[in-house]
């Protein structure tokens, strides 16, 4: 049976051990990137299912990374960011984001999120 494939993007190394982890332990193939360009790179050969991003990062925003994943493809996005403000939210989802997550989040909540995105449709 094929594990799903996530990329997670942000530029946190904290974060991005994290997820990569408690993705992983949950049955996941996980590959991450810690900007928008070498998130891209990454999404040729990897062709996720899922893409956990955060905004704000160095080169290339959160929001000009779902835009440009939304121009190629229709794969799942979940923002996962500090930013809690509804123009925020509102921003991130009107650029193709599917789903929006504030950090500090809960694992068990972000892991219903990521079968909840999978569930929706497969990827391109």
């Amino acid at each position: 049976m094929k594990h799903p494939r996530i990329l997670v993007v942000d530029d946190e190394p904290q974060i991005t051990r994290v997820l990569r982890h408690s993705l992983a332990a949950h049955g996941y193939d996980i590959r991450t990137a810690a900007d928008g360009m070498s998130a891209l790179d990454t999404l040729k050969d990897f062709k996720p299912d899922l893409v956990i991003t955060d905004l704000q990062m160095p080169e290339m925003s959160g929001l000009e990374l779902c835009r440009a994943i939304r121009y190629i493809s229709q794969i799942a996005i979940i923002v996962l960011s500090v930013k809690g403000d509804e123009r925020t939210k509102v921003a991130a989802l009107d650029a193709g984001a599917d789903d929006y997550v504030t950090k500090p989040f809960g694992m068990d909540e972000l892991l219903a999120r990521v079968r909840a995105a999978l569930r929706r449709g497969p990827s391109d």
